[in-house]
């Protein structure tokens, strides 16, 4: 029905905006509202979902962002409430890296996503994101398998000496394995 919005924001609330386009506002649930500035004009591409009580706008930045959602509420068990807080706290790239190279760890991160759904959503979208490259993101890979070691008691300056030795394209259990066997024979 709705492909985005162009308008001016006009509120910031704890899960949506309300963007006012030609003297109308629409509340649209975004995942990180705060990241909208009031006052300011932004394009916001626009989701409608639709059920037999609720008709409700999910709304994104970019169109990337979008499409992956679009690809997640089809994964069963995965609503859009579900779907859209995983862009509250993951980049789109770390998303597909993480569904590629089958990261549980990553994706259970996220609010209200067990190992079941998890799986299933590695069950349902790995392999089908290559439009969606999320291309050499191995940075990304990097912080994370620093914060893991982190969180595990090993301090900056041990992990800094290994980091280099641990292969990248591994998924993070297999790095953080990988980092663990190179720490404990420093």
């Amino acid at each position: 029905m709705y492909s985005y919005f162009k308008g001016i924001v006009k509120e910031n609330n704890s899960d949506s905006i309300v963007i006012e386009v030609n003297d109308i506002g629409y509340l649209i649930h975004v995942p990180n509202p705060f990241s909208y500035e009031i006052g300011k004009t932004y394009q916001v591409y626009v989701y409608n979902h639709i059920r037999e009580e609720e008709y409700s706008l999910y709304g994104f930045k970019t169109l990337e962002e979008k499409e992956l959602f679009m690809k997640l509420i089809n994964v069963k068990g995965m609503g859009p409430k579900v779907a859209s807080g995983i862009f509250a706290t993951g980049s789109i790239n770390g998303i597909i890296e993480a569904i590629n190279k089958e990261n549980l760890i990553y994706l259970t991160k996220f609010p209200k996503i067990g190992d079941k759904l998890a799986r299933q959503i590695i069950l349902d979208l790995k392999g089908k994101l290559k439009g969606m490259d999320a291309g050499d993101d191995s940075n990304e890979s990097m912080d994370e398998l620093i914060s893991v070691l982190e969180n595990l008691g090993y301090k900056t300056a041990e992990i800094k000496k290994i980091i280099s030795k641990v292969d990248a394209s591994k998924t993070l259990e297999e790095q953080v394995k990988e980092a663990l066997k190179l720490l404990l024979n420093n």
